[in-house]
This record gives structure tokens, sequence and C-alpha cells, in this order.
């Protein structure tokens, strides 16, 4: 599993590469809405759930995909990003697991990601 606690693991910026790697992973009625890139790894929201890839090793063959799914989040937190700081953060609390915490850079929808996990949470 993932180390959600490491700051450095998730500093995310828009990029559609990630949706292409979780393809296999998803269900029959399950799509992609979103998906974010850091250096190597990545995150993608789909309809059901959230998955977070954590590329491995030297040439990046080896994966770990942690599938977070909407029906566990208990409560969430949004930051947007303001004038001068772009950067932005989503804390999510699921039951069982904790906390995870995604730093996003750039110029990211906080409000379209929080409408997503709304519609599966409230």
């Amino acid at each position: 599993m993932i180390d959600f606690n490491n700051k450095g693991f998730f500093k995310l910026k828009q990029n559609d590469e990630y949706a292409e790697r979780v393809t296999s992973l998803l269900l029959e009625d399950e799509q992609v809405i979103d998906s974010y890139k850091s250096m190597r790894d990545g995150v993608v929201f789909t309809t059901k759930r959230i998955i977070a890839v954590n590329v491995q090793g030297i040439t990046g063959s080896k994966k770990d995909f942690t599938s977070l799914p909407y029906k566990n989040i208990v409560a969430y937190s949004v930051e947007t990003s303001g004038t001068f700081d772009l950067d932005s953060e989503l804390e999510i609390y699921f039951s069982a697991l904790g906390k995870v915490k995604f730093e996003f850079t750039g110029r990211t929808s906080m409000v379209e990601i929080s409408k997503l996990i709304s519609r599966h949470v409230l």
C-alpha cells in the first residue's frame, strides 16, 4: 500500500497518462473522470473510486495500485489555490484507513473534485 504520509509522493498536475494505466482495473460500469500525475506516480478519479498509482523500481515496470472507494469516505477537506500560491490540497478521511492527502499544483479544479466526492458521500 502507498505511504500517504510521505508528502513528496503527491504533488499532482492534471495529466491524461494515468487514465490509460488503470483501464484494465475498471469495472464495466466505471469511467475515468480525471487523472493527475506527479514525477512518476499518479491519481485517477473514477465514477466509483480514487485509484492511486505508485510506480516502483528503477525501470518503473512495477506498480502499486491502491483503490480508495468513495463509499468509505467519512469526511473530506478542500483547500483551494490563492493569488500567489497556486497549490491546492485535498484531505480525505477513510473509515479504517485514516487520512489521505493529495497536493495539486497548477490550476486544478478543486470545486469539481469536491462535487465529485460529494455526489458519492452525501
